[in-house]
């Protein structure tokens, strides 16, 4: 898939999330939704674009719930 797109959604999804008050629940929420919502090599393909240096445009509470909740959205192998 298209890193740029998955950026897209993404920030799409924590521009949803960021009106949440209390930054912790915006950021498990995001994590939550990309957990129950994103195919496995959705979730492998953004962590690899985090992994390879630089957040690629996306915003600070998706790169904060990409990196606080890395091993709960990896798939497992």
């Amino acid at each position: 898939m298209d890193g740029k797109k998955l950026v897209k959604m993404a920030n799409q999804i924590g521009g949803f999330f960021a009106a949440e008050p209390d930054p912790k629940v915006a950021v498990e929420n995001i994590a939550s939704h990309l957990k129950r919502f994103w195919e496995p090599r959705m979730r492998r393909e953004i962590l690899a674009m985090l992994d390879a240096g630089g957040e690629h445009g996306m915003l600070p509470l998706v790169v904060q719930a990409l990196q606080q909740n890395r091993q709960s959205l990896e798939p497992v192998a």
